[in-house]
């Protein structure tokens, strides 16, 4: 896997090498709203780029959701993350926090974010004040309200029909019940399209704080806050959705006018595509915009920047298959089912010394260890400022980690020295 993740990032450079080598000195055009044939290229070329104005936007879902922003800044909780991009390390210029479904996890860019958990009812989470967890409340809120346009674009894309939405509706209950949904009446239904948002990455910059900031290559579109990409690490053709709020607005972006240089923009392009005109939108503050479907596959976006810090809430279904707590608790159980303990003597014992037993249980270490832990602790203690609800999962899995690290040591004992580096790893208090 790690193999082949390389090359996809060596072929990207490839590709970009020669797109840049077929533009020359020159750019390549695109329309913004400016020009008169903007919305003829927008409806045949990204017509599954769906804007939608402040205006038709719950005012008080705006008020509690903008709160909400500002909350997470005041109380510290956004963060600069560690990623691996080009065979770097480099600290990203935008800070974030990731809030969904309790347990669940999104990776990018080699660096596994772990979800403050939004409101659930019968999750016995601690938050670190009550106004924290009225802000968390706020973004699952957005996520309902988010979700609901979302059904509601896909439908006049003919990508569901209404039977299949009441079908889906019940199929989200169980998820959000923590139930594990049957799939059997839903074969012939396309649940990727329409599968609930489960986590949001919520996004904070200053561009006054950033003199570095790149141009944009292709187009000249201007200064990027984020480089052209596809969303990482989601379901196939699920939709991105994205509420944008800038606050400290000038007068022009209050006033609508939509090439005041201050205003936030999304650029779109077909990815690779050179013949193609480029889409560059302009946002106002409480603009939402989907990208439906497959949009996130086929196309690339960027974000422009203005001049007034922005926060982003971007909503996603991240494919979720080995990223939950639930599923790696369920590794630890399968591996630990090879543990015995002796009641007399508390010594330690394998069940079965199969080499695949053996093997598997070494695997599921090693995935503990890299995927979780250290993945959690590399980060320090951030999440903390949020919640205790990671602190005492990860807890929990480090006991599960050190009863493995005794299952390992006990079957390389007999063949093999212990693993390097196994004393490395950070340890609760």
């Amino acid at each position: 896997m790690k193999k082949r993740g390389v090359l996809c990032e060596e072929e990207k450079e490839v590709k970009k090498r020669k797109l840049l080598e077929q533009i020359g000195d020159g750019h390549l055009p695109y329309l913004s709203s400016k020009d008169d044939t903007f919305y003829d290229l927008w409806g045949s070329c990204y017509s599954k780029l769906t804007l939608l104005q402040a205006k038709h936007v719950p005012v008080d879902l705006h008020h509690t959701v903008q709160n909400a922003f500002l909350s997470l800044l005041r109380n510290g909780c956004l963060f600069q993350d560690l990623v691996r991009l080009k065979g770097k390390d480099i600290i990203t210029p935008v800070s974030r926090i990731l809030i969904g479904r309790p347990g669940y996890t999104y990776k990018y860019l080699k660096t596994r974010l772990f979800a403050v958990p939004w409101i659930n009812d019968e999750l016995n989470t601690q938050y670190s004040t009550r106004n924290l967890l009225e802000t968390y409340k706020a973004f699952s809120d957005l996520n309902d309200f988010l979700y609901s346009q979302t059904v509601n674009e896909l439908q006049k894309l003919g990508k569901i029909h209404k039977d299949n939405f009441f079908q889906h509706s019940e199929y989200k209950e169980q998820i959000k019940s923590d139930q594990r949904p049957s799939t059997s009446n839903y074969e012939n239904v396309k649940l990727h399209s329409m599968e609930s948002f489960n986590v949001t990455l919520i996004n904070y910059m200053d561009p006054q704080n950033m003199s570095f900031l790149k141009e944009e290559p292709y187009f000249g579109m201007g200064k990027m806050a984020v480089s052209w990409h596809h969303d990482e690490n989601l379901v196939e053709q699920s939709t991105v959705a994205v509420y944008n709020y800038s606050y400290q607005e000038s007068s022009n972006d209050v006033n609508g006018e939509d090439e005041d240089p201050t205003r936030w923009h999304v650029g779109l392009k077909i990815a690779w595509d050179i013949e193609t005109p480029g889409l560059l939108m302009p946002l106002s503050s409480g603009d939402c915009y989907l990208m439906l479907d497959d949009l996130n596959k086929t196309h690339q976006h960027c974000v422009i920047a203005g001049c007034q810090p922005r926060f982003s809430s971007t909503h996603r279904v991240a494919e979720s298959s080995t990223g939950t707590l639930q599923y790696i608790k369920s590794q630890c159980n399968s591996a630990l089912q090879n543990l015995h303990m002796n009641p007399d003597t508390g010594a330690a014992d394998l069940k079965n010394l199969e080499p695949n037993v053996l093997g598997q249980t070494e695997e599921i270490h090693n995935e503990v260890e890299f995927e979780w832990l250290r993945q959690f602790w590399f980060q320090g203690k951030r999440y903390n400022k949020c919640t205790t609800f990671w602190k005492e999962a990860m807890t929990e899995l480090e006991i599960h980690w050190k009863q493995m690290e005794t299952m390992v040591q006990k079957q390389t004992r007999q063949d093999v020295t212990p693993r390097p580096g196994a004393m490395f790893l950070p340890i609760l208090e």
